[in-house]
């Protein structure tokens, strides 16, 4: 009677620990690279300070154009200047003789 003995192959030993890095090495990547990862978190923080910049800004200038339209008389007509102000403004126009100012708050 024989008996044959199965040889165990160093390639065999070798091959849990290999696809076990192998997922370790996937997983960590992509915890430090990817979408929410480490490097996401440090992006997300930065865009919030510039979206918090910018909100502040805009705010400063919701209270210019808040008080800019308290002067306005309530109900009545329109004050001729301030509409003409705010035209050229928007429209960036200026006559020949004028000198424009800009008074950014």
């Amino acid at each position: 009677m024989s008996t044959r003995q199965k040889k165990i192959r160093n390639t065999s030993r070798l091959l849990i620990p290999a696809v076990a890095i192998a997922f370790i090495s996937y997983f960590g990547f992509h915890a430090i690279h990817g979408d929410r990862g480490m490097n996401a978190k440090q992006r997300f923080v930065v865009r919030t300070a510039q979206l918090e910049r910018q909100l502040d800004a805009l705010v400063v200038e919701r209270k210019y154009l808040q008080r800019q339209v308290n002067l306005l008389p309530p109900g009545g007509p329109v004050v001729r200047d301030m509409l003409d102000e705010r035209a050229r403004e928007a429209l960036n126009l200026s006559r020949p003789n004028e000198i424009v100012i800009y008074d950014y708050r």
